[in-house]
């Protein structure tokens, strides 16, 4: 069955940075696409970024562009997210993805594998 684990969150203050992993296991990630979304606290889960199946291209929310970046490393079969200048808007669990086709895409009905989540937190 396969399986997605996030890890790297954590506290953070405004201005810093963290970078989040998402490791696979029981599925082969490099023929898809992978998306991060993130779900703050009574809020829907939203779309972050994503990477389409050769990292060759990406897109981001509005709200990240210029401060995020995602990439992969289809030989280890993880992707990753970097983070920088955190935001306290940022606090959220981040959810990766993995998506059912090769173009990244912002609808979370295009993803069927997910993760835990992991907690970020970022203070003023």
């Amino acid at each position: 069955q396969a399986q997605l684990v996030e890890s790297g969150g954590g506290l953070v203050q405004a201005g810093g940075s963290l970078r989040l992993s998402c490791a696979a296991s029981g599925r082969n990630l490099s023929g898809y696409a992978m998306g991060w979304f993130r779900q703050a606290p009574g809020k829907e889960r939203e779309f972050v970024s994503a990477i389409s199946w050769s990292g060759g291209s990406t897109d981001y929310a509005d709200s990240v562009k210029g401060r995020f970046t995602i990439s992969r490393d289809n030989a280890k079969n993880r992707v990753y997210l970097q983070m920088n200048s955190l935001k306290p808007e940022d606090t959220a669990v981040y959810y990766c993805a993995a998506g059912k086709a090769r173009a990244p895409s912002r609808r979370r009905d295009d993803y069927d594998t997910w993760g835990q989540g992991t907690q970020i937190t970022v203070s003023s």
